[in-house]
């Protein structure tokens, strides 16, 4: 497995006392695997993937990159948050670029690397234009090349559609799954939609209520091979997302 959580549990102090926001979360995800996690608002998601992108450290348990501790960040470990974060004062080519730039990589491979997915994804025509001038859809796909220009083993995306209009959401998830299965990148997703984690993963993690346990794992079958819109247009799609929404109980 490239990334394996071994009983991570997290705990913090808020102003009232300590709080438990993760209980013993051990699952892993296998080379070129989609794996999403869903689970109530505020059971521990997001830090998680955290605790993967060496950003926060588990007071309990352990989190591997290819059997060794994940202590602080690494350039083997994308991480592209809920909103684009582009630099409004910077180019298109600026920001997707910035990566390299902090690292002072000015030319050669990685530069090479970076000119080809523009091309190959649609936003040459559009490097020297600022965020404000490209729509949502467009700027999330700027977001994911400058995840991608230092060539990250894994992607860790939290909830990087949840901004977009419901239309638009939809075309660019699956943009945007097609990119990374194209690149051929593991990612692990972060989403409060069962629907999202249903159409693009090959396996949901469920979690409870905070504080965050592995409640199930689905493993995706009779889905693989197929579109993210076709998925939705399934009968398997619909039954994968009743048992979800069972397990989730947010009624109650």
């Amino acid at each position: 497995m490239i990334v394996e959580l071994q009983g991570v549990s997290l705990t913090y102090q808020a102003p009232d006392g300590e709080v438990k926001a993760l209980d013993n979360v051990s699952f892993g995800v296998n080379e070129g695997e989609f794996v999403s996690i869903v689970g109530p608002s505020g059971c521990g998601k997001s830090t998680l993937l955290s605790i993967m992108a060496g950003l926060e450290k588990p007071t309990g348990g352990s989190a591997l990159l290819n059997g060794q501790p994940i202590s602080s960040p690494s350039p083997k470990i994308g991480y592209m948050p809920q909103k684009d974060q582009l630099f409004p004062w910077r180019t298109i080519w600026g920001n997707i670029t910035l990566g390299p730039e902090l690292q002072k990589i000015k030319s050669g491979p990685c530069i090479d690397h970076i000119n080809d997915l523009c091309r190959r994804y649609g936003i040459a025509d559009f490097i020297k234009k600022t965020p404000s001038q490209l729509s949502g859809g467009m700027r999330q796909r700027c977001a994911l090349i400058r995840t991608l220009a230092l060539s990250p083993d894994i992607l860790l995306l939290d909830e990087p559609f949840s901004a977009l209009d419901y239309q638009t959401r939809l075309a660019v998830s699956a943009d945007i799954y097609s990119i990374i299965r194209s690149e051929g990148k593991t990612a692990i997703l972060v989403t409060h939609d069962i629907s999202e984690s249903v159409s693009l993963s090959d396996r949901v993690v469920v979690l409870s209520r905070r504080p965050g346990r592995v409640k199930s794992i689905h493993s995706l079958q009779g889905l693989e091979n197929m579109s993210p819109m076709d998925r939705r247009n399934s009968d398997a799609f619909r039954q994968y997302f009743n048992d979800i929404w069972k397990e989730l109980d947010i009624n109650v």
